[in-house]
């Protein structure tokens, strides 16, 4: 097994920061449990502080908004297009696999954008790229089963889309993807994923020689002049919290082992 892989999914758990504030209310519980009662109770108002602070308060949204516009959004110039690719990660396989229906997470615009797209240039190639990033899977390419079973809706023929199945994070995306597809110069591809993980795929498709254009989907923020309105649901803003946390250490973690060659990539 992969060890980077497994080690990203365990610590992540660990550190996630919505994990992280219940781990610490728990020691504390556990400290005031042995009589250690001032240090447990320090523990405990500090995971009560986090949980109110980046709960409610727009921190998520500056901690957010850094990553969403890295990239501006795709402007067509009228230059041909090769081929669309689309990174899994919206799909709930889980949900849509059980039922026999399309499920989709907040992610969802990837389908849509790909949807619209794929109409737009009839004559381009279609790629989705994604096995499945659990730890543990619950079956092979979870991802693309779900998207297969999606794509009648979305008005794309099975049978013109390539799939890349085998990959579980996006290191693996732009490897694996540039494998099964073989682009060659000159070629325009288009790489649709949600904004906020945009500079990280960007990063791995230039470090495995995949050049790619950014079509960012699936903004999660106003924009700079809405960055300042608090959160009505603790859970919305702990949320948005362990997405932009993840996605900066993402970045750190890619950069330090050799995955990208740049800390934040730019356009």
């Amino acid at each position: 097994m992969d060890s980077f892989f497994t080690a990203s999914k365990v610590l992540w758990f660990l550190v996630a920061p919505s994990n992280a504030l219940v781990l610490l209310a728990v020691l504390g519980l556990l400290l005031r449990a042995v009589r250690l009662r001032r240090l447990g109770g320090a523990l405990i108002v500090v995971a009560v502080a986090g949980w109110v602070v980046l709960g409610f308060s727009p921190a998520a949204n500056y901690l957010f908004a850094p990553l969403e516009d890295r990239f501006p959004q795709f402007a067509q110039d009228g230059r041909p297009v090769t081929g669309i690719i689309v990174l899994g990660g919206a799909e709930v396989p889980e949900v849509g696999l059980a039922r026999g229906v399309p499920a989709f997470a907040e992610a969802g615009e990837r389908a849509i954008a790909f949807g619209a797209l794929a109409r737009k240039y009839p004559d381009a190639r279609l790629a989705f790229v994604g096995g499945s990033g659990a730890l543990l899977p619950g079956g092979p390419a979870l991802e693309a089963e779900m998207m297969r079973l999606a794509l009648p809706d979305l008005g794309i023929p099975v049978a013109r889309v390539e799939f890349e199945e085998k990959s579980r994070n996006t290191a693996e995306n732009a490897e694996f993807a540039r494998a099964v597809l073989k682009p060659r110069p000159g070629e325009r591809w288009l790489l649709v994923t949600s904004a906020f993980h945009m500079p990280r795929a960007m990063g791995c498709f230039r470090k495995a020689g995949f050049d790619v254009v950014a079509y960012p989907v699936d903004y999660r923020t106003i924009g700079p002049g809405g960055l300042d309105a608090p959160f009505s649901r603790a859970a919305s803003g702990l949320n948005l919290t362990d997405v932009g946390v993840k996605e900066w250490v993402g970045l750190i973690a890619y950069y330090f082992s050799g995955k990208t060659t740049a800390l934040f990539p730019a356009p």
